[in-house]
């Protein structure tokens, strides 16, 4: 697993293979960043079941100018220091050992808006939706009211969504 482009580009990174956490796929994250490259700059990135915080070290690498990263694994967090201190960017994130919803509490509580969010939770745990549903509820994602959008019955629209065998990239915003 490496960085693929940007800053830290061809950097090897760590990671930590068991069924609860295992690296996306190459050919899903060179998906994930030609669909996304032009949006990348200056964005704030919350990858919210990290990891080895490969995503959000792409994001970093490539100009992204801060990531939060959430994992419950205190191996994975381990990790994802060890690869933020390898690639140089430990000074533009802020990572939490803990469970998600308790995360977005936090940011929720400091106001922090994010650009991306990306969410890949383990296998066989269904918390995608919940998750998608907290971060709407929280109103965490930038530039968007959801209390408008709320009075006028809308509340997120899926506007992509890829497939790359059992994974899938789905790409949703306030619409």
């Amino acid at each position: 697993m490496r960085v693929i482009s940007g800053k830290a580009r061809g950097t090897v990174l760590h990671s930590i293979e068991d069924i609860n956490t295992r690296p996306t796929l190459d050919r899903v994250k060179e998906s994930l960043f030609n669909i996304l490259q032009m949006e990348i700059e200056e964005t704030v990135i919350l990858d919210l079941f990290a990891g080895s915080g490969q995503i959000a070290i792409e994001f970093l690498s490539r100009g992204a100018k801060m990531a939060y990263l959430c994992d419950t694994s205190k191996d994975a967090v381990n990790m994802i220091n060890q690869n933020l201190a390898k690639t140089k960017l430990t000074n533009k994130t802020l990572v939490y050992n803990e469970d998600y919803i308790e995360v977005l509490k936090k940011l929720e509580s400091q106001n922090k808006k994010i650009d991306i969010i990306f969410i890949d939770p383990p296998y066989k745990k269904d918390l995608a939706v919940n998750a998608v549903e907290e971060i709407f509820k929280r109103n965490l994602l930038a530039n968007s009211d959801i209390d408008e959008l709320e009075k006028i019955g809308i509340k997120e629209k899926i506007y992509d969504i890829r497939k790359y065998g059992r994974a899938s990239l789905i790409f949703i915003q306030n619409a």
